[in-house]
């Protein structure tokens, strides 16, 4: 029989075989960001188009070439959020978070979207751990992010990945870089490619961030940005180092990142792999929140791509911790055996234990071949003398051992026993439960 329909080229499945993966992974994030003092924010997966247009940017490669852009019944234009901190800005302000104080820190894991051409790692609909923090103007702010960034890759045990830093000064001193970079680009202005001609007068700095070969070739020579940033920038610059020196975080100053948003300032950073290139990227954005009709609020965060991260871990041999596996499999012959089975699971799962019945129709050689495919740790086969005797055996599946256990309400007290203390044939002999190898 012929599908209808498959999955939409740049989108992928995450299937049962690998949730547990993320599930993993997201945990791990959930946990790091609570533990700098973070709460959860989740927005909608679309925006009134402005919103990225002002603060991404208009000259920016994702507002001119990547977003997904339409016009609703109603006459507005949407576009799909292609990355979450516009999302999570625009929250803040509109909900007034900021009047429980700052600093106002928040995370996210939230699906994005990018109309671009699909690549390893890179898929048009992906996914994004993010930390955004608003009201924060110190270099110790700068130095807590890099620091919650990285300590994701410690809990996950990733190995050789490098923390590249630089800054981008603030607008006052960064009018000085731009007329050094129009100076510099104007020399070979035929060589660049037609969107990057629009960039030179209203933001050079965005052909640094251009894909195109050519233009990734001529940038490679262009003024470096740490030549022209003030005194100031250079400081708080040099005061995010002292802090990352502190805490032993090593880092490599790279004068060519730039991000690929116009809302950063000063401090930019990426997390790169040999193995996958850049899997975390962030720095400051002091003017986005005033860009989008707010009081002036220092802000910054990063951004760690899901699909990219996952991939690393991989490539690295990093094993996940896999889920819970079945703890007991109930097996039922007859038709009265098999409602006790599944008076007998619920009740076991309200133990907050594992435990799973026959809900298909099975004979019971293939109930216990399905315990098996499972990995139950216990498994009890019902038959109608067990429900006479009011007694039946569990089953080790590991050991072949069993034990005796009542199917009254002593039931579920003599499976967590069992569950909890194994083959400690002396305490179960004190319970009364019987056993035998």
């Amino acid at each position: 029989m012929k599908l209808i329909t498959n999955k939409v080229y740049g989108a992928e499945d995450i299937l049962p075989a690998d949730s547990y993966k993320w599930q993993f992974v997201e945990d791990i994030m959930r946990g790091q960001a609570q533990s700098y003092g973070f709460r959860e924010i989740r927005t909608p997966v679309f925006e009134h188009t402005v919103l990225f247009d002002r603060s991404v940017g208009d000259t920016t490669d994702i507002v001119q070439k990547e977003m997904y852009t339409f016009t609703t019944k109603g006459g507005d234009t949407i576009s799909l959020k292609p990355e979450g901190t516009a999302g999570a800005a625009r929250a803040m302000l509109e909900h007034g978070i900021y009047n429980e104080g700052y600093p106002v820190k928040v995370y996210y894991l939230t699906g994005c979207y990018r109309y671009e051409k699909k690549n390893f790692g890179r898929q048009r609909e992906f996914h994004q751990f993010g930390m955004e923090v608003y009201g924060a103007a110190s270099a110790y702010a700068d130095a807590e992010v890099i620091c919650a960034a990285n300590s994701i890759f410690d809990r996950l045990g990733v190995r050789d990945i490098s923390l590249e830093i630089n800054s981008i000064g603030c607008p006052e001193c960064r009018a000085k870089y731009y007329e050094a970079l129009r100076e510099y680009f104007s020399n070979r202005k035929d060589e660049l490619c037609e969107t990057c001609h629009s960039r030179l007068e209203r933001n050079p700095m965005r052909i640094l961030d251009c894909k195109e070969q050519g233009c990734a070739e001529i940038a490679k020579d262009a003024p470096k940005v740490l030549d022209y940033i003030c005194e100031e920038c250079s400081k708080h610059f040099d005061d995010v180092k002292k802090c990352l020196d502190a805490v032993g975080i090593s880092y490599k100053v790279n004068p060519t990142i730039v991000r690929g948003l116009d809302y950063y300032t000063r401090t930019v950073f990426e997390f790169v792999a040999p193995e996958l290139g850049t899997v975390c990227g962030g720095g400051r954005y002091d003017g986005l929140i005033e860009e989008l009709g707010g009081q002036h609020t220092p802000s910054l965060g990063f951004g760690m791509g899901m699909e990219r991260l996952l991939i690393l871990l991989e490539k690295q041999g990093i094993e996940l911790e896999r889920p819970p596996v079945c703890d007991l499999y109930i097996a039922g012959i007859s038709e009265a055996a098999r409602v006790k089975a599944f008076e007998l699971t619920e009740g076991v799962r309200n133990s907050s234990l594992i435990a799973e019945c026959d809900i298909v129709g099975r004979k019971l050689k293939p109930q216990m071949k399905y315990a098996d495919k499972i990995d139950a740790k216990f498994s009890m086969v019902l038959g109608d003398d067990d429900l006479q005797a009011n007694k039946a055996k569990i089953k080790n599946m590991a050991s072949g051992t069993t034990r005796e256990v009542p199917l009254d309400e002593g039931f579920y007290d003599a499976f967590f026993n069992i569950y909890v203390n194994g083959e400690n044939d002396i305490y179960l002999q004190k319970l009364g439960i019987e056993g035998e190898d």
